[in-house]
């Protein structure tokens, strides 16, 4: 049986705003459980932010896809609506054009994570 997972897509739209869509990745049955298709990319990078991070617009330097490792990080886009994003959760970054995200440090805490770029 075919499972689904959801991530977060943050993009660009039309209007040169970063906005939000979920979506479902899906997984096939494997020995060790349900596994996605094998999906490209160009690196892997490593990032330790301080609990006082608080990045104001920016856009993503890559397509990339962002694993908290640990720590949170609430992201806000062009409407104001904002997402945290916990340990353990995965979201790709696309809006490499327009007005960006703003990031920011939740509960003062350090946050470790992983960056997988695809282009």
């Amino acid at each position: 049986m075919t499972k689904k997972t959801k991530i977060t897509r943050l993009f660009t739209g039309d209007d040169g705003r970063s906005h939000f869509e979920d979506v479902e990745i899906e997984m096939e049955p494997n020995i060790v459980g349900h596994i996605s298709e094998t999906l490209g990319a160009t690196g892997i990078v490593f990032r330790e932010t301080s609990g006082a991070y608080d990045y104001d617009f920016h856009t993503a330097p890559a397509r990339q896809y962002v694993v908290n490792l640990d720590g949170a990080v609430e992201i806000t886009i062009g409407s104001g609506e904002k997402r945290v994003f916990e340990a353990g959760e995965v979201f790709i970054c696309e809006d490499t054009t327009g007005q960006g995200h703003i990031s920011r440090a939740v509960n003062g805490e350090i946050r470790r994570s992983l960056f997988v770029t695809l282009d």
